[in-house]
């Protein structure tokens, strides 16, 4: 098996991995405590939950907090519902290409939602005209299907500027690139080779937010529930691990994008080929039937999509906006490279998905 679909998930570090064994406890251990318990057992925990935390605040800027959630998802839907622009209903504006965590959630908020352009490249302009009376602007970073890179910290500035706050989901940047500034930050451990489960929200200093689950006023009152000593220690270790490789990582993804655009030198980038993330090849083949590409070459495992909407069997809505049709957005893959990728490996895929190919065109 040849695993390709790395914006959907990583696989466990074995690193993050040995750190999270040691929080599973067990009968006659001591370390299966809850982190807010005040005895011995409970102090352990929450020392290795605010180790971990001081080593995921290193994926941001500094000046602000790591509030631990569930997912990316949960971070993104306390930032964008929990601050005080969206609940006085002000306006929201996102770009075109937001992940549905965003998308969804904009357009479930009390306040108006504004959608912003991207160009064919699927990038969003720097200086696009931002609304009147905006109360929050919320852009990606990288994109999850496409790998575009967004102006982001430009973006930042200006909704600065227009007494706006800012949100960001870094979801496909964390531990891969400098994660830009912004006023609350989403990321998820299981994009960079941590455990799933558990995401985290980065919240500028000064900014309030009203909780989305309340009860024991656990993360300063903002996400109450026990915390899993395990899955922030994991999530602690990858991301001070990216942090170490995020080099060496970056200079294996530039290794394998060059190779893998000689090796599918018949198929059409979508996106931009140079403001991406090197890790995500978007392509198309006109004529392929993908559904029977991922059917013949079921020994490599790719993406249709993305992977939050690939079962909905809709044409995908960033394709779309860049100004795909539905014919073109359907023989569109996703391939994901990941730090455990090898050349070999990827040759390997593009002899199969170049074979299944064939087996689709007229003799």
């Amino acid at each position: 098996m040849i695993y390709l679909d790395h914006q959907a998930t990583t696989p466990l570090a074995p690193e993050a991995r040995a750190a999270m064994e040691r929080w599973l406890g067990g009968p006659g251990s001591d370390t299966f405590g809850n982190p807010h318990s005040p005895h011995r057992v409970g102090r352990q925990a929450d020392a290795a939950v605010e180790l971990a935390r001081e080593r995921v605040a290193a994926l941001f800027p500094a000046g602000g907090r790591v509030i631990f959630t569930g997912s990316a998802t949960e971070a993104l839907n306390l930032a964008l519902r929990g601050n005080s622009a969206a609940r006085a209903g002000q306006l929201t504006a996102i770009s075109a290409i937001e992940h549905a965590a965003v998308h969804e959630t904009a357009h479930d908020l009390p306040g108006p939602a504004h959608i912003l352009p991207v160009d064919a490249a699927g990038l969003l302009d720097p200086e696009v005209p931002l609304p009147a009376k905006l109360g929050v602007l919320s852009v990606m970073q990288v994109n999850n299907e496409i790998g575009t890179i967004q102006p982001a910290a430009r973006l930042y500035e200006r909704a600065r500027a227009a007494g706006a706050l800012f949100v960001c989901d870094a979801v496909q940047a964390a531990g891969k690139l400098p994660i830009a500034p912004a006023d609350m930050i989403a990321v998820s451990a299981h994009k960079f080779h941590g455990p799933k489960g558990i995401g985290a929200l980065w919240v500028r200093d000064g900014v309030e937010l009203a909780p989305l689950i309340t009860g024991g006023g656990q993360e300063g009152g903002l996400r109450s529930g026990t915390l899993s000593p395990a899955l922030c220690a994991g999530m602690g270790v990858a991301a001070e691990l990216a942090l170490t490789r995020m080099d060496e990582d970056g200079a294996h993804m530039d290794r394998l994008f060059a190779r893998a655009l000689e090796l599918f030198a018949g198929w059409t980038l979508n996106g931009s080929p140079d403001q991406r993330y090197r890790g995500n090849l978007n392509l198309r083949r006109e004529g392929v039937d993908v559904a029977r590409l991922m059917s013949t070459a079921r020994t490599v495992c790719f993406s249709a999509g993305s992977a939050c909407a690939s079962d909905s069997g809709k044409p995908s809505r960033v394709l779309a906006a860049i100004g795909l049709s539905p014919a073109q957005a359907k023989t569109s893959i996703r391939l994901g490279l990941g730090r455990y990728t090898t050349e070999a490996e990827l040759e390997e895929a593009a002899a199969l998905l170049s074979a299944a190919v064939a087996e689709q065109e007229p003799t």
